[in-house]
């Protein structure tokens, strides 16, 4: 008997679902694994046990892999799952599978889930599980708008390719520090354009359209419209973008849970005022009936049950009454002070990354890019 592979997306699949009933062992080391893993709402079980375990103590390591009908293996590049895959196979188990690719392969997948469709435009929200992370597609006519796309850009132009539609924008909420930016993979394949704010881009080293509070931005086959909101709190030049009135992608600006940390740019006194002047002169003022994409989720509780990380603005005021309903500005302050943890130290590289500053090989960036986002003012 030999152990099965299987690939990201079956294990999306799995755990996605009320389908997981394995369990998953995690062979990389217990410091790699207590800084990321795989999550998800249906996931039952996991266990960590490195393979370097079951290569010194081989026996031991097998009697701490609990009774199971189904075993899932992840390692960082598939080999050491698949060694361990046959020391179980060998001890007798019988159902044993090994992620293909390894680790790296969930913390890029991205997932398409529709929002919307109807005769003027399709919506997209495509959700990266291994970054707990959200980027968007918009389609209208010929064209895809792709919103705060993640690094690997060819998903991107591969979606647009099997639409038959032409990717020509890409949109910047803001300046990311938790993940590297595909839009200039995306821009030098297609000659699309990049449209950002210069709060946060004036130090980029690449051409972009500034885009300002108030912009609109149509489709060129139809009237579908984007309007852009300048929303400071997050970055000074973070935006978020309204679509047909109905749909707003909020990037960091607002969250299901919580909000936007305004402290990753080292100046937390004076982004969290633009963050109170924010809520309180433009999110408040924004039609409680809409419905937020935001850019990242905490926690699965936020996912509904057709797999959408979405909420109306009126229920996301309710359910954050403590940040919505602060009126003192330095009340807003302290609190925010007191929900603050320390950002990765890999947060300020990866901003250098998005600006064109520097330039990692494509196997750094892969490291950078690992890891859940730490973006929430609270948790």
């Amino acid at each position: 008997m030999e152990a099965y592979s299987y690939t990201a997306e079956d294990l999306y699949g799995a755990i996605y679902t009320d389908s997981a009933d394995f369990l998953l062992l995690d062979v990389r080391n217990n410091e790699d694994f207590s800084k990321f893993k795989v999550e998800g709402p249906y996931l039952k079980e996991t266990l960590n046990l490195p393979y370097f375990e079951f290569m010194e103590f081989e026996e031991e390591s097998i009697k701490k892999v609990p009774p199971a009908e189904k075993i899932r293996i992840v390692c960082a590049k598939e080999g050491s799952a698949k060694y361990v895959a046959d020391i179980l196979l060998n001890a007798g188990f019988e159902d044993v599978g090994y992620l293909v690719g390894g680790i790296g392969t969930w913390a890029d997948l991205l997932k398409p889930v529709l929002i919307e469709k109807n005769d003027s435009y399709t919506l997209y929200q495509f959700v990266r599980p291994g970054k707990a992370s959200l980027s968007y597609g918009l389609i209208c006519g010929q064209e895809l708008f792709v919103f705060d796309p993640a690094r690997t850009s060819e998903f991107y132009l591969d979606f647009a390719k099997k639409n038959n539609i032409h990717l020509t924008k890409v949109f910047e909420t803001h300046l990311q520090a938790d993940y590297i930016s595909g839009n200039r993979g995306i821009a030098k394949a297609v000659q699309a354009k990049i449209i950002a704010h210069e709060n946060d881009f004036s130090t980029a080293v690449f051409g972009y359209v500034n885009v300002q509070d108030g912009d609109n931005i149509n489709c060129s086959d139809n009237g579908v419209l984007v309007k852009a909101i300048h929303t400071p709190g997050h970055t000074p030049g973070s935006t978020s973008y309204l679509i047909d009135d109905k749909f707003l992608i909020s990037g960091d600006a607002v969250f299901i849970e919580s909000i936007g940390r305004p402290d990753l740019g080292g100046k937390v006194d004076e982004w969290s005022g633009f963050l109170f002047d924010t809520i309180r002169n433009v999110l408040l003022k924004i039609d409680p009936g809409v419905e937020v994409l935001p850019g990242h989720y905490l926690n699965w509780s936020e996912m509904n049950q057709e797999g959408k990380f979405i909420q109306s603005f009126e229920k996301i005021v309710k359910n954050n009454s403590a940040i919505y309903n602060c009126n003192d500005v330095n009340e807003f302050k302290d609190f925010i002070k007191a929900n603050m943890r320390k950002q990765p130290d890999v947060y300020a590289e990866i901003r250098k990354v998005n600006a064109g500053l520097i330039e990692p090989s494509e196997e750094e960036q892969r490291i950078m890019d690992v890891g859940k986002n730490e973006c929430a003012a609270s948790v």
